[in-house]
């Protein structure tokens, strides 16, 4: 299935070597050189610097910029160390104590590209509503800032800051080690809470005991295990007996005894093992001419038209680029979530559908001191990541949860689920039923693996992707231990804009075909399109490494120190005749030079003089200092029943016609009667009912 197909798009600047023109030819469009027959406009150099070129009325204009058109700091020199500086990415990368590294490849021009194609789809199905094009902008620096969901937090809440955490996650009050030293490589492992991570945790600390190995986890009730509570004096302990267990362990006994007996764990792979792996090869993911992937996720089109003419457009009350669009929501945790986040915030109407029996992994964690462990309402993690939806409580194991469920089934356009593959099918919701009653529905699937191949009944976390693609391997400095890239998420925000992305493209082609579809999003295949230079390079024969803050097509990078406790600066070189400019201002000991001067005059010095520089700046210096972030309105201010008004993460994308307004996130179950009533069509009498029989719990 190609929505794209018939489409044409025009690239400026460098953006036909870029990601989303890559994106963009997936789905079937063409490069052209003719402005006048492009359906798409993209470009890497801003808005008003393509003003002039007479861009056609009904063309969707894309532009990823550094900084972003418009704004103080729209005329400033970038690039990826540049921008993931900047955005907040860079200063929390590395070991602690030590200085920052960035992560492999160009990983935050990547998210941004793959924020632009959300963005573009969005546009492209609002032309399809209104018939007139428009300006889509996306800055790198905002993306880069808006995956650090938990550094915004415990800064607006506990005036805290999250630091480098070398082979460990930040989850706000709690540093986890998820990076383990093997007897030949490295592997990833995490301990996770609740019901997901139980009997993962179990296997590992069953394994270390029939190894004869010190295990200070044995007996442990894994149920009741919270990453976010574990005292660290308990988990450093832990953490000590698993390192010792790890390092007698070989990559080949993680992939087969610790793959058998299901531990949360996975080789961190070289680019050379990626184009190996037996799981891509079964799903074809390389069976391209190139024998390198293209492909950002799988379409499968529905059968006969659910109707034979383009249905009627319907617009909803609420602003935004997908106003009346549908979606019933089953998503959880960050994948799910964020994709729901992202179509509801651009004006989608979301119902999500929730249990207090498996309660979303973001009502659980405790990472502020405003939050507690008994309550499911008072998390501003799950504040941020679920703006813009109406939440139903339902027992899905109940019969009668269906008199409200096959009404939403009906009335939906999308339905978006991230459960392991096969949970859909067990609850009865897979793809080929919910077709069945709604021909026309738009599905689509976020996991790990996929929804086929050898792994695809295997679940995993964030950290996964990142291990298998080979992110985690090219991270860091040559001589060290691979660090995790970034310290926050990175796949588990990557995958949401590609979902977005594909489910805006696919209502857009149903309007057209009639043809409702299945969409398959996979976390380790999206990750491995950010790495395609470095899995072209190992199929060329080389061996790619780490290499600390270089980068093959820039000439010279690094980062500085400046004056005072964690300040850096970030400086781009682009040739020799540049740095020869540089030195002449900064001496030839250019570290010896920035370390007695303050980071922001040193950019801004530099940026007058025409590099590309800027500061390793943290979540106080972008909430409370930087202008450009405060002219994009990268927070929007929220009004919570339990945590007060406060700043959640906007979706960072700006429309010039279809501007969008996000609402606060729900409670647990705040809409269950208003969705059953106003909906599905349920009686006050009906709806009673069923409250007393437990069905909306």
């Amino acid at each position: 299935m190609k929505p794209l197909a018939g489409h044409r798009y025009v690239a400026l600047g460098g953006m036909e070597r870029r990601p989303l023109a890559r994106f963009l030819r997936s789905l079937g469009a063409a490069p052209v050189d003719d402005l006048s027959a492009a359906s798409f406009v993209i470009d890497d150099l801003g808005l008003e610097a393509v003003a002039g070129l007479g861009l056609p009325e009904h063309a969707v204009h894309v532009s990823v910029t550094t900084f972003g058109s418009g704004g103080p700091r729209s005329h400033w020199r970038g690039g990826e160390l540049v921008a993931s500086a900047m955005g907040g990415a860079l200063r929390l990368t590395g070991e602690p104590g030590e200085k920052p590294v960035k992560e492999a490849g160009d990983a935050c021009i990547f998210h941004a590209d793959m924020v632009a194609a959300a963005g573009a789809m969005a546009a492209h199905y609002a032309r399809g509503t209104h018939g007139k094009g428009q300006h889509v902008d996306v800055s790198v620096q905002q993306v880069a800032m808006s995956r650090n969901v938990n550094g915004v937090l415990v800064w607006q809440f506990d005036r805290r800051k999250l630091d480098r955490a070398g082979g460990c996650i930040a989850y706000g009050k709690a540093k986890v080690r998820v990076i383990w030293k093997l007897a030949d490589g490295w592997c990833f492992h995490a301990l996770m809470t609740g019901r997901l991570g139980a009997p993962a945790n179990k296997a590992l600390s069953d394994w270390m005991d029939e190894t004869g190995f010190d295990n200070p986890m044995r007996g442990v009730d894994w149920l009741a295990y919270n990453r976010s509570t574990l005292p660290a004096e308990t988990r450093a302990i832990w953490e000590a007996a698993m390192a010792h267990f790890f390092a007698s362990r070989s990559k080949c006994e993680i992939a087969t005894e610790g793959f058998r007996r299901g531990i949360n764990a996975c080789v961190v792979n070289e680019p050379a093992d990626v184009l190996d792996d037996p799981h891509l090869a079964a799903r074809g993911f390389f069976d391209t001419s190139s024998g390198l992937p293209d492909r950002f996720m799988s379409l499968r089109e529905g059968g006969a038209p659910a109707v034979r003419q383009a249905p009627a457009i319907r617009t909803g009350g609420r602003p935004g680029p997908l106003s009346g669009v549908r979606v019933l929501d089953f998503a959880w945790a960050l994948v799910g979530s964020i994709t729901t986040k992202t179509l509801g915030d651009l004006g989608a109407e979301i119902v999500k559908v929730e249990s207090r029996s498996r309660p979303d992994l973001a009502r659980l964690d405790v990472q502020v001191s405003a939050s507690g462990p008994t309550s499911l309402d008072d998390k501003p993690w799950f504040a941020h990541l679920n703006t813009s939806k109406r939440s139903l409580t339902l027992d899905l194991k109940q019969p009668a949860s269906r008199e409200v469920l096959d009404p939403l089934i009906e009335w939906a356009d999308v339905v978006v689920e991230n459960f392991s593959p096969g949970t859909m099918g067990r609850l009865g919701l897979d793809y080929e039923r919910l077709a069945a009653r709604n021909p026309g529905i738009v599905m689509v699937s976020g996991s790990v693996y996929g929804q086929t191949g050898p792994l695809a009944q295997e679940w995993g976390v964030d950290g996964t992707g990142g291990a298998l693609s080979g992110r985690t391997y090219l991270t860091g400095y040559p001589d060290r231990d691979p660090v995790i890239p970034g310290a926050v998420p990175y796949g588990d925000v990557i995958v949401p804009y590609v979902m977005a992305a594909g489910v805006a493209a696919a209502l857009q082609h149903r309007r057209v075909t009639g043809r409702g579809c299945h969409i398959d999003a996979a976390m380790y295949e999206i990750c491995v399109q950010q790495m395609r230079d470095y899995i072209a390079a190992a199929k060329a024969g080389e061996r790619p490494q780490r290499s600390g803050n270089a980068d093959p097509g820039v000439w010279f990078q690094d980062v500085f120190p400046a004056a005072g406790d964690e300040r850096w600066v970030a400086i781009s070189v682009a040739s020799e005749a540049e740095m020869a400019r540089l030195k002449a201002i900064t001496g030839e000991d250019i570290a010896a030079w920035t370390s007695v001067r303050e980071d922001v005059a040193i950019a801004e010095k530099l940026q007058r003089e025409g590099f590309a520089a800027g500061v390793l700046q943290d979540c106080e210096d972008l909430l409370e200092w930087d202008p450009q972030i405060a002219a994009r309105r990268a927070l929007a201010m929220l009004d919570h029943p339990l945590l007060g008004a406060f700043g959640h993460m906007a979706t960072p994308l700006r429309f010039s016609v279809n501007s969008f307004e996000p609402f606060r996130a729900p409670l647990m179950g705040e809409h269950s009667h208003e969705v059953a009533r106003m909906i599905c069509g349920l009686s006050e009498d009906r709806i009673a009912q069923l409250e007393a029989q437990g069905v909306f719990r």
